[in-house]
């Protein structure tokens, strides 16, 4: 890490020198590409004109060409290629005048020349518009020249933009409504963890668009992709050399009228550098994180002895504070800065950036709901019955410090680069809460306080390589990204009190402390190698390669609880732990702590994962208009595990839990129709894997929703353990994927598409609710499903209404589906019992995750010459199954979201130095709900919250 600060710094002395070097003269520097395919063209010769210099494009397409400042014309030739002439290229003393996406035709003659401006290249986006048209498959994205008009600050804002993807959480991405675990994130083509390792999405906000060169997105299969994804693979390409130097800063904002300034706000009082985003060791544990401590049964009877004071010390050392106070709020910010340029020398050009976020964000929840429903007992009852109620407020403060810098090389065959990224999440919460249960005849109302503090950190290093061979026949392309993930989420703190007696007991829930702690490791290797050749008489291309993922985790949570003995209270959580209210020789029955995780800790393990692929595919044009891409993947996936079960029974040491090989063919035809028109058809096989945590024995509480994860291997049996209802025998689930889709592409980003596809799922995971325990869920392999829709996507200019339209958009992503799950012989038995009277109980149902409608949809303005882009977008998901019921617990739903929200940038100043954002996130005040639902009763709250409504800012200025 020291050594690449150094040697950015050299590189930026060394711009810096040759500035004043080249003070009196300019740059022009251009990318070419063939306009068919949308490939960089390697060898094109680019001669000024008027002063009979020139320069040769690289292996990218890429020339550079150093005159003296004013206007000049640019003649471009390539053999078998039509000739493309610039007109009024500007250029001014020390700047670069970028010239993007200029692209080549195969000429109709040898005298034809194609005369364009220089201005009306900078804006197009035609090279990424002919990738999508001659991919392999069914993609999409955006580059980073739509980024600079756009000015959108992050990736989150500007992916929303690509069609048929929405953003969870303002973060997280998805694609064709498909949840995130079938939707895979990785960077420059490498897997790597987010800050929440088990997901499969990395953290999106955290990349500024300046550091971008484009985000595709794949919908369809190809061999060279991982196989665990279905619904799509989102690619995040940082950029090797940036078109010019940039120097820029950001300022953001945002306020909600609900959540910001409201002196009403839940906070508490953590360490001091929680607003960088990790805790300073205020909230470290007294144990130092021993398993060997005296526990209140070996000292109750000698509190004076050895243990006794040992015993003493470790509870007066716990943090006396388990409640928050009200305070107010602020509003969200934001600030990052940018600095990249690339540096040209006679034999390698280097290039570098380096990029520093920051964002610190509150939200205040007020009446926000956790409930718990469950079918009355009698079938001749149809409303659902409370078990449990909770509903107050919550406030939490999300802190995230990211750093991210890059250098690179090119010579004249090859490339390399280096991306270092550090990223530093801290989250607070505090709650209090009304609390109601009527389970089981326990009938009780208590308040109860939640503290919470997580602190994530991720660090990345990727270095790879690309050499061409033989001209450009053969491309080698090698990376190499090792990883270190860590999650701590020290001293959770969950108390309450019965009211109105101010008591506490095992019946209402003792007090408890929770410390988790989380470390993962991960190496990625991959090689990929292409061959261009002929066959059919026709050019074609031969790829293979292999890669291999390793993956480490150290998982452990050490849990407390306190005995409250015979101590009365006021009901103030502040005064539990004040010392006259501890364990001591003289007050034996005062309060008192139990490790949970002695001598028995099911929520330690240890799992690795190991993933060798190899892959083959072949691209070839074996009739007029044809293109067929066959390939073929071969992965061997190995998960093993170290842990042991709740009673201690069942003893793991690295026993392999997965041990599968999968072969992952993939077809892909496309038919051109006519010019810029495909018809397309894919088949694939592709694979969702379980996460460590759902391939364990852990669980996993979260306090503030009072809801527990059950790690998949866990069995529940009923009726004595004579029926089972889960085996514990958790395994992957392989899909087959089928797609067929009419595109149409037009000018200005235009286009137009029909698709039809169908998935079957053999064995899919999906959260399934725990009978033994209410609010606990539990990921299992449910019956075989199957999901087909239709989808209807078009980007359409209003010209066609009126020609003073031509700047608006109107963009729309339809997917109409239909999923079903075959139920297996326990979910279906367990739904007859507890049938109610007259409802007719079907062996199939919902598949869990997938929506029955998506619609995006947005209406856009934008200008080159004004610097202006606007628009609102509209955005909803027909209500999903979110968790399955079993028993007399029912099926949970999401209520659909209406989510529009308004989008303003502006450019200002010729050199377009100076933008402007303004955002209204959620116009509709609509909130979040996911509900219980069953035969002829009314919807319970299963969770309830209220976003608001959030006025977002933006400033930036590039140096």
């Amino acid at each position: 890490m020291a050594r690449t600060i150094v040697v950015l710094i050299i590189l930026v002395l060394s711009q810096i020198i040759a500035g004043f070097a080249f003070a009196q003269t300019g740059t022009i520097r251009g990318t070419i590409f063939e306009e068919g395919t949308g490939e960089p063209l390697f060898g094109v010769s680019v001669l000024v004109k008027e002063t009979s210099t020139g320069a040769v494009t690289d292996f990218d397409g890429k020339f550079e060409i150093q005159v003296q400042p004013g206007t000049y014309s640019l003649a471009i030739s390539y053999i078998s290629y039509a000739t493309v002439e610039l007109t009024g290229v500007e250029v001014k003393a020390g700047e670069v005048n970028v010239l993007n996406d200029i692209s080549m035709a195969e000429e109709a003659s040898e005298l034809e020349t194609v005369t364009i401006a220089a201005t009306a290249i900078r804006t197009t986006e035609s090279a990424l518009m002919s990738v999508k048209r001659n991919a392999a498959n069914l993609m999409d994205g955006i580059s980073a020249s739509t980024f600079r008009q756009i000015g959108d600050g992050d990736a989150a804002s500007a992916v929303k933009r690509v069609t048929g993807v929405s953003i969870e959480g303002g973060k997280y991405i998805y694609v064709r409504g498909l949840g995130d675990r079938y939707t895979k994130t990785v960077l420059n083509g490498v897997d790597i963890p987010g800050l929440d390792p088990d997901r499969n999405s990395i953290q999106m906000d955290i990349f500024p668009t300046n550091v971008i060169d484009n985000i595709i997105v794949s919908k369809s299969f190809t061999a060279e992709l991982p196989a665990d994804f279905t619904g799509g693979v989102v690619d995040i390409e940082t950029k090797d050399f940036p078109e010019e130097k940039n120097m820029k800063l950001s300022l953001s904002g945002g306020i909600n009228p609900s959540m910001h300034f409201n002196s009403n706000y839940l906070k508490y009082d953590g360490g001091s550098t929680d607003w960088l985003g990790f805790d300073d060791g205020t909230r470290e544990i007294p144990t130092g994180g021993r398993t060997d401590i005296p526990q209140y049964g070996d000292v109750v009877g000698n509190p004076n002895g050895p243990k006794g004071l040992e015993y003493q010390e470790i509870l007066g050392n716990f943090n006396k504070t388990l409640g928050g106070y009200r305070s107010n709020s602020l509003m969200d910010m934001g600030v990052s800065f940018s600095l990249g340029n690339q540096i040209a020398r006679s034999r390698a050009t280097w290039g570098y950036n380096f990029a520093l976020t920051y964002k610190n964000e509150t939200e205040f929840y007020q009446d926000a709901e956790f409930n718990l429903f469950a079918k009355p007992r009698e079938s001749t009852q149809t409303e659902l019955e409370s078990l449990e109620r909770q509903k107050g407020d919550y406030g939490v403060n999300n802190v995230l410090l990211g750093g991210l810098a890059g250098i690179a090389l090119k010579t004249d065959n090859s490339k390399f680069k280096l991306n270092l990224m550090h990223l530093q999440n801290g989250e607070s919460k505090a709650g209090e809460f009304e609390f109601e249960n009527t389970n089981l005849g326990a009938n009780f109302t208590a308040k109860q306080y939640n503290l919470e503090y997580s602190q994530r950190a991720l660090t990345s290093v990727l270095l790879g390589g690309t050499h061409y061979l033989n001209g450009r026949d053969w491309e080698v392309n090698w990376k190499l990204a090792p990883t270190r993930s860590t999650i701590k989420d020290p001293d959770i703190r969950f108390t309450r009190f019965r009211v109105p007696e101010n008591t506490i007991s095992t019946e209402v829930g003792l007090p408890a402390r929770i410390w988790r702690d989380l470390e993962e490791y991960s190496v990625v290797g991959k090689l990929d190698v292409a061959r261009n050749l002929s066959l059919f008489q026709r050019d074609a291309k031969v790829k293979f390669g292999t890669n291999y993922v390793f993956k480490y985790r150290d998982f452990n949570i050490q849990s407390f609880q306190f005995a409250t003995g015979s101590t009365e209270f006021t009901g103030d959580p502040n005064e539990i732990l004040l010392p006259e209210n501890l364990f001591a020789a003289d007050n034996r029955n005062g309060v008192r702590y139990n490790a949970d995780f002695i001598p028995i800790n099911p929520n330690k393990y240890e799992s690795i994962a190991t993933n060798i692929g190899g892959y083959a595919s072949v691209e070839a044009n074996p009739a007029n208009n044809l293109k067929a891409i066959l390939g073929l993947r071969v992965e061997q996936f190995n998960q093993y595990y170290t842990g042991t079960n709740q009673t201690g029974t069942i003893n793991y040491d690295l026993v392999t839990m997965l041990d599968d090989l999968d072969f992952f063919p993939t077809v892909n035809l496309i038919y051109n129709l006519k010019e810029k028109q495909n018809l397309r058809f894919s088949a694939s096989r592709t694979i969702a894997r379980p996460s460590f945590k759902e391939l364990s024995y852990a669980e996993i509480l979260d306090p503030i929703t009072g809801r527990t994860f059950i790690g998949g291997l866990y069995p529940e049996t009923t009726n004595g353990g004579s029926e089972v209802l889960w085996d514990g025998n958790l395994v992957s689930t392989r899909i087959n994927n089928f797609d067929l889709r009419w595109e149409a592409f037009q000018d200005r980003g235009q286009m137009f598409s029909v698709s039809a596809f169908y998935k079957s799922f053999d064995k899919p995971i999906e959260m399934v609710q725990f009978l033994s325990d209410p609010g606990t869920f539990q990921p299992r392999n449910v019956g075989n499903g199957s999901v087909a829709g239709l989808e209807f996507e078009f980007r359409k200019s209003l010209k066609f209404i009126a020609p003073k339209l031509e700047n608006f958009n109107w963009n729309t992503n339809v997917t109409v589906t239909r999923s079903q799950i075959k139920m297996s012989e326990s979910e279906y038995r367990s739904r007859v019992l507890t049938a109610r009277e007259g409802q007719e109980i079907k062996d199939t149902r919902d598949m869990a995750g997938q929506a029955p409608y998506i619609i995006n949809t947005g209406l856009s303005y934008q200008s080159y010459v004004n610097g202006l882009e606007a628009g609102i977008f509209y955005n909803v998901q027909g209500s999903t199954l979110n968790y399955v019921g079993f028993g007399n617990r029912t099926d949970t739903y999401t209520v659909p979201f209406h989510s529009l929200n308004l989008n303003v940038n502006k450019t200002f100043g010729a050199d377009e130095r100076f933008q402007a954002g303004f955002g209204v996130q959620n116009l509709l005040n609509d909130k979040k709900e996911m509900v219980f639902k069953s035969y002829e009763a009314q919807d319970q709250i299963f969770t309830r919250l209220s976003p608001g409504t959030k006025i977002t800012m933006r400033v930036a200025f590039s140096f």
